[in-house]
């Protein structure tokens, strides 16, 4: 998705890139999941899967926050080397715990936050500073099996999906928000495994 984004990027049509990025994060959120149920987990696989990430959710991504000079061009380096940062580090030492909030929730923040702004450069970027400081910051987030937890949490997951392939762009966007915003903000209180 992560590629495709791209060139839909450099091709003027950002919205399409939008939505690739959204189908992006339903799709990480499904790729571990999938694997353990087929026993097909490698270290190649977890390679793969790094770059995949690397490409969507930093390096797609950032391309929606649109260069015009040298300091946002420094600033769009600054978010692709926080989501570098956040994948090489990610690990907590806790088991099916996060260190800093994952890349693609951050991700989808600026994505929605581009198709409800209109790519309005101001927004994008004080939510590209915001989504920094939660990646490099050194905060507890659950792992986010979704697939593999709760019912409610495959509800949303489903909700998601039908949201992204049968509703208007800017209606899906405000349910990533409100679904990215809960796990940002609330991440033991509603996201944890326990619940």
């Amino acid at each position: 998705m992560g590629l495709s984004s791209i060139l839909c990027t450099l091709n003027g049509q950002h919205l399409y890139a939008c939505w690739l990025i959204l189908f992006g994060f339903l799709l990480d959120l499904a790729d571990g999941a999938v694997a353990r149920q087929l026993n097909a987990c490698s270290a190649l696989g977890a390679k793969l899967d790094d770059f995949a990430d690397f490409t969507t959710f930093g390096i797609a991504t950032s391309l929606l926050l649109q260069a015009h000079g040298i300091l946002s061009s420094v600033f769009i380096i600054c978010y692709v080397m926080a989501v570098f940062i956040r994948l090489c580090f990610f690990s907590s030492g806790i088991p099916f715990v996060y260190r800093g909030l994952p890349c693609p929730y951050a991700s989808v923040v600026l994505c929605s936050t581009f198709v409800l702004t209109g790519g309005n450069s101001f927004f994008l970027h004080v939510a590209a500073v915001v989504m920094i400081l939660f990646m490099t910051d050194q905060g507890n987030y659950p792992h986010d099996r979704i697939l593999e937890t709760q019912l409610w949490k495959k509800t949303v997951y489903i909700g998601g999906l039908m949201m992204l392939f049968c509703c208007p762009l800017r209606l899906t966007c405000i349910y990533y928000l409100i679904w990215c915003f809960s796990y940002t903000l609330f991440p033991s209180a509603l996201w944890s495994n326990e619940y």
